[in-house]
């Protein structure tokens, strides 16, 4: 996989909302928003209510979440989320 490039799965119970190739994601942490970018470290954490922003080339795509968690592991975001 391109190193400058993150690979973006997005689910929730109802249906998958995005997979695909990102530049970045932006998550709405449960005490602050934070950004992923290509070659961050594996992490796991919970979501909170807030935008979740995901920029494919030039344009910042946002999904408004409930909440949920998220998996960082080798430029692959996993999100589990509540629409």
């Amino acid at each position: 996989m391109d190193t400058k490039e993150l690979h973006l799965t997005v689910v929730s119970p109802e249906r998958t909302v995005y997979d695909g190739k990102v530049l970045s994601v932006t998550l709405p942490g449960e005490v602050g928003s934070f950004q992923i970018l290509p070659g961050h470290a594996p992490l796991i954490s919970s979501l909170g209510a807030g935008e979740l922003k995901y920029t494919v080339g030039k344009e910042t795509q946002v999904l408004q979440i409930a909440g949920g968690f998220v998996e960082v592991r080798d430029n692959s975001v996993s999100a589990c989320v509540e629409l």
